[in-house]
């Protein structure tokens, strides 16, 4: 510094200052508070009465003004300088420690302070600051996802809402809510809360429900189940037997090509294939006046021949007489009931009682494919002129249902969230109904709680759990959540995992799924089922079910969905939807308690994976592109079909044109994906609010939230749906009298706008929509 002062001040003619020397040598007293100062030879000799003379004379005379000046202004700045290069030199350290904190990089050993920074801080403040909490990769979770549920016990939870009756709105159910409450609450999650439905169900009636055989020799009670079917229609009615099988629309066709006329007729069908409301369905609309459903030894091995199943008639799911809109108590309720309600009475008897009433037909003979163990199967009665009589008194009454649920809040998107649930209530004892589910809701609630609470877990975005009520009577409790907060909920839940009866065998997993969540479902099923040593598992896709509480998300809410459980392979768990539905029986049919929790473990799992994939990666990880598949089937049925409709002067570019717009609406969607920082949070959230919106719209807008709840094209009931539109396309081909030419011009255009719709809402904003109209 001293040589650099006197280099400049030489520049401008002048000579070097000298500097004070300081002394702080301890005096020989200890006392060091004297200070020596020492000038230089020409400083001493300048000096006059102990003044410095900083400033020489030249030739006798004064330096100039200016050139003071000047030296003092070269002196100010030149430490400003000095200055600020220490300044930026110590920013710059600090500002590259914080950026490799944030990018997760070992931060840098060594760090720049400025002297003066140093010396204001406190002493306790000069410890290193603390490092930056370690990144979770994917990897990362799914092993400490996996190292937390290797621990878990399910049995005690399963063992918990198995043992008390829990009905739904009974008091063991309310009780049981209260106890999930509580659990929420202690495994942390930032909200619990409840909400209060008040529902009408059906209970059995006085006298009780009973079925008996009318003949020429008299009438013969034939038994009182102790079952029922809710939202039967409550009458007596008679009739003559008739077979249907399983009931499906198909096989009454089979019944009336073999001119057997099921008007009046009180029909016989075996449980199993579909749901309890499309086989009653199915019979209302052929004509018959009542229905028995029995469960067949050869579809349910291992039933006592005196059990009756439990179930319910309605085509639909929620509350039937608020139909399309939620059952709060403010809700005024209409004189309305849904178009899904039976007006035929219908009822549950056991396979002995089926056994006694095939003896007695003495019709033709049935296919084989209809056949199961008993020795005689015939299709009616035609000599003998015996009836069946039905004798059903269900009764409405009204209960109050609590739904609870608890949440880990996003740390990004908290506003964004998927949907875990599970069926609280059943009838009887419920293990696989209510038990199994409930367990692993419980469980996945305290091991993900657990993740973010202490092993560093932050999900970008939320995840709900929630214990549903009146399961059993179609959904009851998840529909009139979804009814209650329809306007919000597709804006901001992206999927809905269901864990109702997720266990009930092991070597076969079966699965229904929105197309957008296939594909990861799969993936965790793999990667599971190989680390958790339950084997090759056989792969299953089934159709979703009324009866499940993730079709009401997909098909009324237009939120992507997925149902999956584990089964014997081949079997069907026996026990479901009767009294023997018990952990006795449950751990019969996996051999040991031991490999019951091994396959519950693996049923965590994989819904768990599904929630930390989904809230972990910066993308949504929903297949948008799998619905163009589903669209291209869709081309494939129509195009044998070519012909019929340019006979009725129709063509189908417009629907195929429509598709093209999807297709290259999804293609933008992935490029506008690889081409946009994704850790830009705005950017990111604008992408994925177009990926959660591709279900949604799906949904036709042209037909009636209350009056067509189901408006999903692909799912969903009514015209408005694809499988309707090729169905009536079909009778041009095998009826062509009955095809409604105006109808079916309606369909095709509903339809073709749906698509459309969704290619434009996906497309993104409306200045980047191209249509090729």
């Amino acid at each position: 510094m001293d040589h650099a002062r006197k280099a400049i001040f030489n520049m401008f003619g002048g000579e070097p200052l000298s500097y004070t020397r300081f002394s702080l040598a301890r005096q020989p007293d200890g006392d060091n508070s004297q200070v020596e100062m020492k000038l230089s030879a020409e400083d001493e000799e300048g000096g006059e009465n102990g003044v410095i003379n900083h400033l020489h004379t030249h030739s006798g005379k004064p330096r100039s003004s200016n050139r003071h000046l000047l030296c003092v202004l070269t002196g100010v700045v030149l430490l400003f300088l000095i200055g600020f290069l220490i300044g930026y030199v110590s920013f710059r350290g600090r500002m590259q420690a914080a950026s490799q904190s944030e990018s997760g990089a070992e931060p840098s050993v060594s760090r720049i302070t400025s002297p003066d920074a140093l010396c204001r801080k406190p002493l306790d403040d000069l410890s290193e600051e603390p490092a930056p909490e370690p990144v979770l990769y994917w990897a990362d979770l799914k092993k400490k996802l996996s190292e937390k549920l290797s621990t878990a016990d399910f049995l005690i939870n399963i063992r918990t809402v198995s043992e008390t009756a829990h009905e739904a709105g009974s008091a063991g159910d309310a009780d049981l809510a209260h106890k999930l409450y509580e659990q929420f609450n202690a495994f942390k999650l930032d909200k619990v809360w409840n909400d209060e439905h008040y529902v009408r169900l059906q209970d059995p009636g006085s006298p009780s429900n009973e079925v008996s055989i009318e003949s020429s020799s008299g009438n013969e009670a034939l038994e009182k189940p102790n079952a029922y079917v809710a939202y039967s229609g409550r009458k007596t009615v008679s009739g003559k037997p008739i077979y249907a099988n399983y009931g499906s629309d198909k096989d009454f066709s089979y019944l009336t090509n073999q001119t057997i006329d099921s008007v009046e007729s009180v029909i016989l069908v075996r449980a199993g294939k579909i749901s309890f409301a499309e086989k009653v369905a199915n019979a209302q609309k052929w004509g018959a006046t009542g229905v028995m459903i029995y469960p067949d030894p050869s579809d349910y091995n291992g039933l006592g021949d005196s059990i009756a199943l439990f179930g319910h008639a309605h085509l639909g799911t929620g509350d039937p007489f608020t139909p399309g809109f939620p059952s709060f108590n403010h809700t005024q309720f209409p004189p309305v009931e849904s178009s899904g309600l039976p007006f035929i009475p219908v009822q549950t008897i056991s396979s002995s009682a089926a056994r006694r009433i095939f003896s007695l037909m003495d019709g033709k003979d049935c296919p084989t494919p209809w056949k199961g163990t008993f020795l005689h199967y015939k299709l009616t009665s035609t000599s003998s002129g015996i009836r069946v009589k039905l004798q059903v008194n269900n009764a409405l009454v009204e209960r109050k249902l609590l739904n609870v649920f608890g949440v880990i809040k996003g740390f990004e998107e908290a506003d964004r969230y998927i949907v875990i649930g599970a069926q609280r209530d059943s009838w009887g004892a419920g293990t696989v109904k209510s038990g199994v589910g409930t367990a692993l809701l419980l469980e996945l609630a305290q091991t993900l709680s657990a993740m973010v609470k202490t092993g560093g877990y932050k999900p970008r975005r939320s995840i709900v759990f929630a214990s549903w009520s009146a399961g059993e009577f179609g959904a009851v409790g998840a529909t009139e959540w979804l009814e209650g907060y329809a306007s919000s909920l597709h804006l901001k839940a992206f999927a809905y995992i269901n864990l109702d009866a997720a266990v009930a065998g092991s070597g076969e997993f079966r699965f229904s799924s929105s197309p957008l969540l296939k594909r990861l479902l799969e993936e965790s099923v793999n990667e599971v089922s190989m680390s958790s040593g339950l084997g090759t598992l056989t792969k299953k896709e089934i159709s979703f079910r009324l009866d499940d509480a993730a079709f009401p998300f997909l098909a009324y809410s237009g939120i992507p969905a997925v149902s999956f459980g584990f089964r014997t392979e081949g079997k069907e768990y026996p026990y479901l939807g009767t009294t023997e539905d018990n952990l006795d029986n449950l751990v019969k049919v996996l051999g040991s308690t031991g490999r019951l929790n091994k396959v519950m473990r693996a049923a965590a799992e994989i819904a768990g994976r599904l929630a930390l994939r989904m809230t972990h990666d910066h993308e949504l990880y929903l297949d948008y592109k799998s619905y163009d598949t589903k669209l291209h089937e869709l081309g494939t049925k129509l195009m044998p079909h070519f012909r019929s409709l340019k006979s009725i002067g129709l063509g189908l570019q417009w629907l195929f044109s429509a598709r093209g717009d999807f297709t290259r609406a999804t293609s933008a969607l992935a490029y506008d994906i690889r081409n946009t920082d994704l850790t830009n949070q705005v950017a990111c959230r604008a992408l994925n609010d177009r990926i959660m919106k591709v279900e949604y719209h799906f949904l036709s807008p042209y037909v009636s939230p209350k009056d067509t709840p189901l408006r999903h094209i692909f799912f969903g009931s009514g015209s408005h749906t694809l499988q309707a539109l090729l169905d009536h396309l079909s009778l041009l081909k095998t009826n062509k009298t009955a095809f409604n030419e105006v109808l079916f011009k309606n369909q095709l255009a509903l339809a073709t706008w749906t698509i459309q719709s969704a290619a434009n809402a996906l497309t993104g904003d409306i200045w980047d929509i191209n249509n090729e109209f």
